[in-house]
């Protein structure tokens, strides 16, 4: 399973963001939905490392948040919420999200649980780089062209009254060919990392066990430490 933990960067100084990430976030298939944990943070549940992909690279281009994926087991059966939920992939979100927000320059999105982590987040983060560092005009472009389609540069075009060349010199520049061909990539990798959990806890079931009971939820009423 995968769990993410989404933290608003400078919210002191800034306003609250967290009701327009869950908008952003709504539409997405996971096993529980992003709600807010604590303060400026949400977490949301997935079992799909697609969604999982997703969900991050939605909250870095957004540009207000810094990215935690926790890869191994969650306790079951879920609960309703995901406030309810707890298990090893929560905490490992946790020691994640810490991490993004510690990157620097680097964009803010970091995975951890399981071998094989790093590779996932070696690839988000050359993917959220590209992202990051696309400017304002070539995502007016790139939000028309469907990826992988057909004709899709052809057809954003038409829409947007431009030549073709002109949406296919900025698809260019903008790498988006690139990130749609290394977001499989990611996901693979994500999946990856959460078999070798689910080996690494079949292989050890007293250290899952007790993984299983730890509490790694903030009490409602934690003051934000950031």
């Amino acid at each position: 399973m995968f769990v993410l933990t989404v933290d608003q960067k400078g919210s002191r100084s800034g306003r609250d963001r967290v009701p327009d990430l869950l908008e952003l976030l709504g539409n997405l298939p996971l096993d529980r939905p992003f709600e807010r944990s604590v303060g400026d943070e949400v977490q949301g549940i997935a079992s799909d490392a697609s969604v999982a992909v997703d969900a991050a690279l939605r909250a870095l281009r957004d540009g207000h948040w810094s990215v935690g994926i926790g890869v191994g087991p969650v306790d079951t059966p879920l609960p309703a919420t995901t406030r309810e939920a707890s298990g090893a992939a929560f905490v490992a979100a946790r020691e994640a999200v810490d991490r993004a927000k510690k990157t620097g320059d680097r964009p803010p999105v970091a995975v951890a649980g399981a071998p094989g982590a790093a590779e996932a987040e070696a690839v988000l983060v050359l993917i959220g780089r590209l992202i990051r560092d696309r400017s304002a005009e070539q995502w007016r472009i790139l939000d028309h062209v469907e990826p992988g389609i057909w004709g899709a540069q052809s057809a954003a075009a038409r829409k947007l009254g431009v030549s073709p060349q002109s949406v296919g010199k900025t698809a260019a520049r903008a790498g988006w060919q690139e990130e749609w061909a290394a977001r499989p990539a990611a996901a693979v990798l994500l999946a990856r990392a959460d078999s070798q959990a689910s080996a690494e806890t079949t292989a050890d079931p007293i250290q899952a066990e007790a993984s299983s009971k730890a509490d790694v939820r903030r009490p409602a009423d934690e003051t934000e430490h950031r």
